[in-house]
């Protein structure tokens, strides 16, 4: 008897996407490769198809659908995944970003990151929000199990979504530090803050530029932003604050040169409006860099009592909080220590075990 194939849907992965990528490169770079219970094919963008699938342990597929294009994508979420999956007789499909199929004879397990659209529908740009939430509905009412990253996740997809009957795993993310040699070799300095992410308007880097702003120049520290691609959207307000002086917008990082940032950065800065879980807090961490995150239910659960908070509406508070760790050695040590013990509560090899669990389960009920 053939062992299960489980098919993954890897239309979206470009190499641009950030937190969601790292979960399935991560994830799947620790699936057993040759094992008795089950295989793994994958169905992939055309930018995924043409780069480095080598992390991935099964055969790579082209579908010829830009991940880059969103409407191609939807359409290939909505249409392709299922046919394709019953062409190569899968047995079971994971579709890990959010989206899935309209239909599937082949059962589903779909993780959801997180509600955005739902909670903050004012963060997503107009008709794309609205169809976001069609999509994301559409796909967890074919799910047969539906895997996500935070209890603060799961009681937005009980809620949202209307999820009764369906069981929904928590299953953490990790921030484990990908090259130990960099954490040997890379001296951290003293006046430098980082803060990474895409520019949606809930990563809230206007009110961190904001406090920047506000503290005085003689202590300011000098601050690094990356994760943007091309013409960098937060151009215009650096310039307007006079911060020129002061903050680097880096843009589109590979993982080496956003572990090096993490190495050598005083202070992680994460003034989030909104996340699934906050991964770039546990990578912070990982790296032995000191975290001040915004005072949100999802961050408390991620990084408990080793990270600072702040409100993060509140540029002058930010601010505050901000100058108070910099002055304080004693403080960033500690925050230093207990971050490296938290983050290494986190692990991608049980997120990985508990992911196939999950998978086992729904293989069980056929």
């Amino acid at each position: 008897m053939p062992l299960p194939l489980i098919m993954v849907d890897l239309l979206f992965f470009t190499g641009k996407k950030g937190g969601m990528e790292s979960y399935v490169r991560e994830v799947y770079s620790r699936m057993p490769r040759e094992n008795d219970e089950v295989r793994f094919i994958a169905l992939a963008s055309s930018e995924l198809a043409a780069g480095d699938t080598s992390w991935f342990p099964g055969d790579v597929i082209d579908s010829g659908i830009s991940g880059e294009n969103r409407v191609a994508w939807a359409r290939g979420e909505l249409f392709s995944v299922a046919g394709f999956a019953r062409r190569r007789r899968a047995t079971l499909i994971h579709c890990p970003a959010n989206l899935g199929p309209l239909i599937s004879r082949v059962p589903v397990v779909m993780t959801i990151h997180d509600l955005l659209p739902f909670r903050h529908p004012e963060y997503v740009p107009g008709a794309y929000s609205v169809i976001l939430r069609t999509l994301i509905r559409l796909g967890a009412r074919t799910a047969r199990r539906i895997l996500t990253v935070s209890a603060a996740s799961r009681t937005d997809i009980r809620r949202f979504l209307h999820i009764r009957r369906t069981p929904v795993d928590v299953i953490p993310l990790a921030g484990e530090m990908r090259d130990a040699r960099i954490g040997s070799t890379t001296v951290r300095r003293t006046d430098q803050l980082l803060a990474v992410g895409n520019r949606m308007p809930h990563k809230n880097f206007s009110t961190l530029l904001t406090a920047l702003a506000i503290l005085p120049e003689t202590t300011r520290p000098h601050l690094v932003i990356t994760g943007s691609h091309g013409d960098d959207p937060l151009t215009p307000l650096v310039s307007e604050l006079g911060l020129q002086k002061w903050v680097s917008l880096r843009g589109w990082l590979t993982p080496a040169e956003l572990d090096a940032l993490y190495a050598e950065s005083t202070l992680f800065v994460f003034p989030t409006f909104f996340e699934g879980f906050g991964l770039p807090v546990l990578e912070a961490m990982a790296h032995g860099c000191p975290v001040l995150c915004s005072d949100i239910p999802v961050l408390r659960e991620v990084a408990g009592d080793a990270a600072g908070y702040v409100d993060p509406h509140n540029a002058a508070r930010l601010a505050d909080g901000i100058g108070e760790l910099l002055s304080s050695p004693t403080k960033l040590a500690r925050l230093a220590t207990t971050g490296l013990a938290r983050a290494a509560e986190f692990t991608w090899d049980r997120t990985a075990q508990q992911t196939l669990e999950s998978f086992q389960l729904v293989l069980a009920e056929r």
